[in-house]
């Protein structure tokens, strides 16, 4: 397998097969956000969601439930195309405005987060919490600069249909420490 081929390929046919999915409509998001035991997540007093781009699983209902437990809500925000993510306070009374990449996300002037939970959206995972993103690596940055300041639990949020087997891994990729889909909560251990 050449790394570069293999996951524009996969991507492709990922993206394919996500779109399909996503024609379920907005109850697997719903089944997923009341299939979380939140009793089984490590503390956290912040977290971060993402604004949903084309055919990826709206994170809104999780988002909400995981609200209702008093941590404060993030999103994330580019500030340049080639810079890691940063996270910034989400009031969901409040607009938003388009980031470096054009995707909602809190203004500037919104208060910057570390949160100690981040819900990552997937073109696929794999049991061993492996996790395929649309391929510019923002996502496995912004988690290892987390991880390397405090302690962060990534939860992929994902149809069940995102499932593979096992995804081809690099040494900068980062895990996630679980899976959400609308029929299970996957702990990767």
């Amino acid at each position: 397998m050449t790394e570069p081929t293999d996951k524009t390929a996969l991507r492709r046919r990922l993206r394919a097969i996500r779109r399909e999915l996503a024609q379920a409509g907005p109850e697997a998001a719903v089944r997923a956000a009341a299939r979380l035991p939140i009793e089984r997540l490590p503390p956290f007093r912040s977290f971060s969601g993402y604004h949903p781009m084309g055919s990826e699983i709206d994170p809104g209902p999780l988002m909400r439930r995981l609200a209702e437990t008093g941590a404060t809500p993030a999103l994330p925000v580019a500030e340049s195309r080639d810079q890691p993510l940063e996270f910034r306070e989400w009031d969901p009374r409040e607009g938003l405005e388009p980031d470096a990449f054009g995707i909602a996300a809190p203004p500037l002037w919104a208060a910057a987060v570390q949160p100690e939970l981040v819900i990552a959206p997937l073109l696929a995972f794999d049991r061993r919490g492996h996790r395929l993103g649309q391929g510019a690596g923002h996502y496995d940055r912004t988690i290892a600069n987390l991880r390397a300041t405090q302690p962060v639990f990534v939860l992929g949020l994902a149809y069940a249909g995102q499932e593979v087997e096992e995804l081809p891994a690099e040494p900068h990729d980062e895990r996630l420490d679980a899976i959400l889909t609308e029929t299970d909560y996957i702990e990767v251990g």
